[in-house]
């Protein structure tokens, strides 16, 4: 097996990047964690949480997952765990849009769940811009053919 040349960016793995990758995995663990009290808990903790948008919880609890491969891929400096963190945050601003848009038709929800996906757009917006640019995720790998 050989290992990449010394100024292929998958070589060396910034200290910025262990403090992204800590932040992804921990936030997935507390994700898993908190959905699934709210998924599986008792009808009282259900009842604590408020108007629970179920496709959100859902989403975000199964993201969580996610979170923690992306991080551990990200600790790992790998360019697939910054692909996959470009993935996350699309597709959390996708379920943003369509939590948006249940708001809008009346929909019962939580203004701390607007909070929630802010932040959690934000947080994955800026690791995946952050290690794509710097892995070159969408840049054509010259070797392969077109």
């Amino acid at each position: 097996m050989t290992r990449p040349p010394i100024n292929n960016p998958e070589r060396r793995r910034p200290r910025w990047a262990v403090v992204l990758a800590l932040i992804a995995t921990i936030f997935g663990i507390v994700t898993v964690i908190v959905g699934g009290k709210t998924l599986f808990g008792d009808a009282e903790e259900r009842t604590a949480v408020g108007n629970i948008v179920p496709f959100v919880l859902w989403f975000n609890f199964v993201a969580g997952f996610a979170y923690v491969i992306a991080g551990v891929g990200l600790f790992l400096w790998k360019r697939w765990a910054a692909l996959l963190s470009a993935v996350i945050a699309a597709a959390t601003i996708a379920v943003f849009i369509a939590f948006g848009i249940y708001i809008f038709l009346g929909g019962a929800f939580e203004s701390r769940t607007v909070g929630a996906m802010i932040i959690r757009s934000a947080i994955w917006i800026v690791i995946a811009a952050s290690t794509c640019r710097t892995l070159g995720c969408f840049q054509r790998d010259m070797r392969s053919p077109a």
